[in-house]
């Protein structure tokens, strides 16, 4: 095969609107590219069209900057069109080589300046001190996220509806899937798949439908120009076009082509699965090799998790159904469950971040899934918070349009958005807050769920408990607190007249939805 341009060709992106067109006018042909930190290049090399690329032909680049080094793997993107992406990660001039089994496409050079990232930029999510979060750039994160399945597969103007919906929620993650959905109020049809095909005529497993890739790409700068990191569920199992038991080539060419497009993105999380244990010819082995496939595959280790249907047990043992979530691969536990005291036991346990992804929706449909009230789910927001870890919200109230936020997106509905902003805002404002549950035991605390920041810093949540008083007994001895109290529904603080010690007797509102914010003095 000939190769029509053997210099690569340039894109250059930062975070361009939502639009359903990829910009062609960002090409150029420098001799270096100036790209700033976390953002992201694309090079052009292009051959002679032909479908078997995508399953016989291959090209990666390594990238060096001093001692440090990336191997990137780039993709075939139809007509005769193979991109590779690099997002450098510190500053400097990256130079790069490729290799390919198209001999026209090895050898290439290119370089890369990678200046300082804008004051804006955060970089992606790392984990920090266990089982927290922080962006690339130090600062510290919290992950608050919602749950839109499919609203990557809605009508433009419901994906509209959607970004500005999230534009002004508090919500900084959303679990979306790559492949379409099939469950109740998800029966129409797509008008894209990953592959190109229906379900009519089929699938034709040995290609990708590129246009659809590019509305995702485009759907991921979108959310990244809002702020929000996207958690790509690769597998599911609520599919009815054969989707979740392809073969294990086509399963591993289809992982390989997602990270390679996909992990320059600086905003992607991999989400293994929703409901992994529910696809039920896809044995543990095979997804023991997913997750190493991923973490050989990208460059840039991303954040990467697997999601349960079963309940998970307290203790493994080898007939456990449940992913083990000690596996040092996984970044974080991504969880469902509708119980929040577990939380504490599974931090010790697993020893990473505890992230409830699914513990229940704020809605009304006849589902027990989805049909808690709002204060439930701020219940459990806030429960997670307190126990030392997160809780993604998720909302799935009816609709005459069927245009449902847990699945489709749309517009939010629910009482709890609002209130989880005033937490959101709590533990943003002023240093870090590193939660640990408490550790202590005492017969008056156990209606009670209590963070805290070693000696000096306390967030206590009520939830439906609604005491008159507290006894302070949790508090260390020979320290003086200042003491708030939050009603979390009216979205207030109040502080305590004085300081507090060890022991003392707080009055308290009585009511429910109360928590408690105590810093020492």
């Amino acid at each position: 095969m000939t190769v029509r341009r053997r210099r690569p060709l340039y894109h250059s992106h930062t975070s361009p609107a939502f639009t359903k067109q990829r910009n062609p006018e960002m090409l150029v042909s420098p001799s270096t590219l100036n790209i700033a930190k976390w953002s992201r290049a694309e090079f052009v090399f292009e051959a002679e069209s032909d479908p078997s690329h995508f399953t016989q032909s291959w090209v990666t680049a390594t990238f060096s900057n001093g001692d440090d080094q990336k191997v990137v793997r780039g993709f075939y993107d139809d007509g005769g069109r193979f991109l590779l992406r690099f997002m450098p990660q510190s500053e400097g001039i990256w130079t790069f080589r490729t290799e390919s089994n198209i001999a026209s496409l090895s050898g290439i050079t290119g370089s890369v300046n990678c200046t300082p990232a804008g004051a804006e930029a955060t970089g992606p999510i790392e984990t920090d001190e266990t089982f927290h979060f922080r962006t690339a750039s130090g600062k510290a994160w919290y992950p608050f996220g919602t749950t839109a399945y499919v609203w990557n597969y809605q009508s433009d103007a419901v994906q509209e509806q959607t970004l500005a919906s999230l534009a002004a929620s508090p919500f900084n993650k959303i679990r979306m899937c790559v492949f379409p959905k099939h469950y109740t109020y998800n029966f129409k049809e797509p008008q894209r798949f990953p592959f190109p095909g229906n379900i009519t005529d089929g699938f034709d497993f040995s290609r990708f439908d590129c246009a659809f890739f590019h509305q995702l790409e485009n759907q991921i700068d979108a959310l990244k120009d809002r702020g929000i990191e996207a958690d790509l569920i690769i597998f599911h199992p609520y599919d009815r076009w054969g989707f979740a038991e392809m073969d294990a080539e086509t399963d591993r060419r289809y992982v390989e082509y997602l990270v390679a497009r996909l992990s320059s993105f600086s905003n992607v999380w991999w989400s293994l699965a929703n409901e992994f244990d529910l696809l039920r010819k896809k044995p543990m082995s095979f997804w023991d090799g997913v997750f190493k496939q991923i973490t050989a595959d990208d460059p840039y280790g991303h954040l990467i998790s697997i999601h349960n249907w079963h309940n998970p047990p307290i203790h493994y043992t080898s007939n456990d159904h449940w992913y083990d979530q000690t596996d040092p691969l996984i970044t974080h536990a991504s969880i469902q469950h509708h119980d929040l005291w577990f939380v504490p036991g599974w931090r010790e346990q697993f020893s990473k971040p505890i992230v409830i992804d699914e513990c229940r929706y704020e809605g009304d449909v006849d589902c027990g899934w989805g049909n808690i009230s709002g204060r439930k789910m701020l219940n459990l927001t806030w429960e997670g918070v307190c126990a030392g870890g997160y809780v993604t919200h998720g909302e799935s109230y009816l609709s005459d349009d069927e245009i449902i936020w847990w699945s489709h997106g749309g517009r939010l509905k629910g009482e709890s958005p609002e209130r989880i902003a005033f937490l959101r805002n709590i533990l943003e404002e002023g240093e870090a807050k590193r939660l640990s549950p408490w550790k202590g035991r005492s017969h008056s605390q156990w209606d009670v769920t209590i963070g805290h920041m070693g000696d000096d810093y306390w967030l206590l949540w009520f939830g439906d408990s609604q005491p008159g008083f507290k006894l302070l007994t949790m508090l260390p001895e020979g320290k003086e607190f200042a003491v708030e109290i939050i009603d979390a529904w009216a979205m207030t603080v109040e502080r305590v007249t004085g300081t507090w010690r060890s022991g003392d007797r707080l009055p308290l509102p009585g009511r429910p939805g109360i928590a408690l914010r105590m810093t020492a003095v």
